[in-house]
């Protein structure tokens, strides 16, 4: 590695503190310097063949201090993704958790890994019961520690951490007495030698005699050799690389060692090391780095660090908060959040920023050179690519391909492509994507998925825009929750406008009010709110309407999006009760099992809370409020005691029901339905809050296309219509 001087970035202002640390740091490397190089016991001694006098003491201890402020200033601040300030890495350093080596590669097929994700419930990939220890705790256990994870996971950082508790001493939390030493092995060259690599760290302090200090050291054990990056060694020289770090530490072993590595780049067993893999961060880390990064007194104020947090919480960010457990990818969110005290509506938008921070921002920040063989294929070409290998997986229901499929395809995708060059190998391609990039990662020996479920979703969704499958996604997917997040994607992406989409969507919607119990419950809730007072949009009217007659979550959620302050309103008739009553066509036409509130808590419910912030809205047109209030009262004063038999309760529950259909004009019979007319009804509430979502998530919506298509919502279209 060639001499460099030590970098001089943007360092934030140095507090006292940090002064106060930098000198106890320099005062203990200085004692532990002096302490293995002298010989004898005196202050006065023989040292490298020369008296110690106080001039040589004052030699090592500058030198010391010089080392110290080095070393924070290259290794102890951040300034990544285009940040306009510099930060302290302790400052923002979140406590990291390593898997052992189980949680590297953890299943033995794709069949597998497809059955083990779809039993966890969850969109992240990493094992469901992998123990999880410490990071610090283990680096102060193992001697020699090779971690490894993907691009962003926090390797440098941490390894940048322990360089640091290691310079504090005993005040610090490593507690072996060692000097760290970090080497960025990017800079490896075939002429490289680690130990003149060491040397040169205390040649450019001043430290006295660096050559036969760093000898001394190394002979005593005295130093932390942490080596970075041993993925971002030139292919040219990886051989050349490992050969000189297991003769090095064979011959030094005395020393501790932490090394650095992409999982997917990790293909030779360094025999002395434990390999740990880091783990994705979990919701307490991702607190806890979110508090770290809003911590100025500023942001303290007005409570920054909270409303981020609630904020990434609410079930429109599920997928956002899927990137925040890749602290590189919570950096963005993070920035994303500073800059507009939001996330985008547009999710497409923050999704292509994480994309483009894997494929090509991350590794120009650590000034990673790519290999040649990605000569002419550039940004877009490779996007393109990606989400043709998104794409095919997806739409066959797979999260999870061999090597052999994506080779295939890439190979493919070069020879079906004019533009495309023609010189690539599509192993090592491949290769280079999971290395230098960790877009596609190896879960398990030759089987590889996407790093973030919702990168696939993004990319899938980017080739159905550019493919123009629009009529196809709506056709076959409209109703799958698994493609949920595609289409609120493709909204984001449809730049010429989403009217088609929202159009589309409409027409296959109408297809699920198929039977004649259906069309009346729709005609229904149209007339009985049809030019009723009060000023929600009549389609938010009907599905208070549909909500009151049935109480489905579904309608439920289509009243959230339409009007969050409406969907407070009605989920007060389940969340009052403790039970989900009144479930009409159950309560009518089955035997229900006894609610979990008892009778006269739920009539009290009934009538005085949600009866009366319900006539509020004024949703209903010729609806007698006080009458309903009324009977829903002398009901109350007759409601059975807990002790009295099952069909006392049920008696009971089915007057209320009465009552209720009675005010609301309401014919039992339309809402008796088939489980197949019920399955048909949830599948059009759903695509009706789809179809909501999708507008709000699109860039372009045309105001007359959005309001005829309100105009329309759950109201009975006829074919004359």
């Amino acid at each position: 590695m060639p001499d460099r001087p030590p970098a001089k970035p943007d360092e934030p202002p140095m507090t006292g503190f940090e002064r106060i640390l930098i000198q106890a740091a320099s005062m203990t490397l200085a004692t532990i310097v002096t302490k293995v190089l002298c010989e004898g016991g005196g202050r006065v001694i023989n040292w490298m063949g020369k008296t110690l006098d106080e001039r040589t003491e004052k030699l090592i201890k500058d030198a010391s201090q010089q080392y110290v402020q080095n070393f924070t200033g290259r290794h102890g601040i951040l300034k990544v993704l285009g940040m306009r300030e510099p930060v302290s890495l302790e400052s923002i350093y979140t406590t990291v958790q390593f898997l052992d080596r189980s949680g590297i590669s953890w299943f033995d097929s794709i069949e597998s890994l497809e059955r083990a994700y779809r039993q966890t419930g969850k969109r992240g990939f990493q094992p469901k019961n992998a123990i999880r220890r410490d990071g610090l705790r283990v680096a102060n256990e193992k001697q020699f520690l090779m971690v490894l994870g993907g691009p962003g996971a926090g390797k440098s950082t941490f390894i940048r951490k322990i360089g640091l508790e290691a310079l504090k001493g005993e005040d610090g939390d490593y507690e072996h007495e060692c000097i760290p030493v970090l080497i960025e092995l990017k800079n490896f060259t075939k002429e490289a030698n680690l130990e003149e690599a060491i040397a040169q760290e205390f040649r450019i302090c001043n430290m006295p005699h660096p050559d036969d200090t760093t000898a001394k050291l190394l002979e005593q054990g005295k130093l932390l050799i942490l080596l970075d990056g041993l993925d971002e060694v030139p292919m040219k020289n990886t051989d050349e690389a490992i050969h000189q770090i297991q003769n090095f530490v064979d011959q030094y072993d005395k020393n501790r060692f932490i090394a650095s590595c992409r999982v997917a780049a990790y293909r030779h067993n360094f025999r002395r090391f434990t390999d740990v893999a880091m783990a994705d961060f979990d919701q307490h880390q991702i607190h806890q780095f979110i508090r770290n990064w809003f911590s100025s007194e500023a942001d303290q104020a007005v409570g920054t660090a909270q409303r981020c947090w609630t904020l990434l919480h609410k079930p429109e960010n599920m997928a956002a908060k899927e990137l925040a457990h890749t602290p590189l990818l919570l950096t963005l969110l993070c920035l994303v959040y500073d800059r507009s005290q939001n996330f985008p509506t547009n999710r497409s938008s923050l999704y292509r920023k994480a994309l483009r921070v894997l494929l090509e921002e991350w590794a120009a920040e650590k000034r990673i050179m790519r290999e040649q063989i990605y000569d002419g294929m550039n940004t877009e070409l490779e996007e393109i690519l990606l989400s043709e290998i998104a794409y095919i997986a997806f739409e066959a229901d797979r999260l999870f391909f061999s090597q052999r499929e994506i080779v295939d395809q890439i190979r493919d995708f070069l020879t079906n492509n004019l533009n495309a060059p023609k010189h690539l190998n599509g192993e090592a391609v491949l290769n280079a994507i999971a290395i230098q990039q960790g877009i596609l990662v190896e879960r398990a020996e030759d089987v590889y998925s996407f790093s973030h479920l919702t990168l696939q979703e993004y990319l899938t969704a980017y080739y159905i825009d550019d493919h123009y499958l629009i009529d196809e996604l709506v056709q076959h997917h409209l109703t799958n929750e698994r493609w949920q997040e595609v289409f609120l994607l493709v909204a984001g992406l449809m730049r010429g406008g989403t009217d088609r989409l929202l159009l589309a969507m409409e027409a296959q919607t109408r297809t699920y009010i198929n039977t004649p119990k259906l069309e009346a419950l729709l005609e229904w809730a149209h007339e009985i709110t049809c030019n009723s007072p009060g000023t929600l949009q009549p389609c938010a009217k009907r599905t208070t309407a549909v909500f009151l007659a049935l109480i489905r979550d579904r309608a439920l959620h289509l009243a959230h999006a339409l009007n969050p302050n409406l969907a407070r309103t009605l989920d007060l008739a389940r969340t009052l009760t403790h039970a989900r009553v009144p479930e009409f066509t159950h309560t009518l036409t089955h035997t229900p099992a006894r609610a979990a509130a008892p009778p006269r808590a739920f009539a009290r419910a009934m009538t005085q809370t949600f009866v009366e912030q319900l006539e509020k809205l004024q949703v209903f047109n010729d609806v007698n409020f006080n009458v309903l209030i009324a009977r829903l009262e002398a009901l109350k004063a007759k409601a059975p005691d807990i002790r009295q038999p099952e069909h006392a309760h049920q008696d009971f529950h089915s007057r209320i029901v009465q009552t209720w259909f009675t005010a609301l004009r309401l014919n039992p019979s339309w809402i008796s339905l088939s489980d197949t007319e019920l399955q048909s009804l949830e599948h059009y509430l759903y695509a009706n809050w789809l179809m909501v979502r999708c507008k709000q998530a699109a860039v372009r919506v045309s105001p007359q296309t959005w309001g005829a298509i309100e105009d329309r919502m759950l109201r009975l279209h006829r074919a004359s219509d």
